[in-house]
């Protein structure tokens, strides 16, 4: 009886802890902040887009191996996507598209938002580029 007492014990002692490890877990302040990159156009053409998906821990590795960070892809618009950064400084996203036979012109147009607020747009007729100030 006494062995059936402690590993009693014993489990309620381990619930407890991982009921306690959960909940500061759960708790716990995200690191870095929201980046969301929105792009839309007047025409939802397809474009080709280059966006930094994860932070550089320099300019120098990034100049180094820029595609360890940057996502290039042809995307419908709309298009979102969202990542963390712990600097959102080094947010940035453009938008073009390779030729013009469309009668209309798309309308190029790109916003990036941190943590829920629009921080910058950009617009054009074929192409839009937003970017923060990592990379003036």
């Amino acid at each position: 009886m006494r062995t059936a007492t402690i590993r009693f014990g014993a489990a309620l002692l381990l619930a407890a802890a991982s009921i306690v490890a959960g909940s500061a877990s759960a708790n716990a302040e995200p690191t870095g902040h929201e980046v969301k990159y929105v792009l839309t156009s007047a025409t939802g053409a397809n474009f080709q887009i280059n966006y930094l998906v994860a932070q550089p821990p320099s300019k120098e590795a990034y100049n180094a191996d820029p595609y360890a960070f940057l996502k290039k892809e042809d995307v419908p618009t709309p298009w979102e996507f969202t990542t963390t950064l712990e600097d959102p400084q080094w947010a940035t996203v453009d938008m073009s598209i390779g030729y013009h036979r469309m009668n209309a012109e798309p309308a190029a147009h790109c916003e990036i938002l941190v943590d829920g607020q629009v921080v910058v747009t950009g617009d054009g007729p074929y192409t839009a580029r937003c970017q923060l100030a990592n990379w003036n």
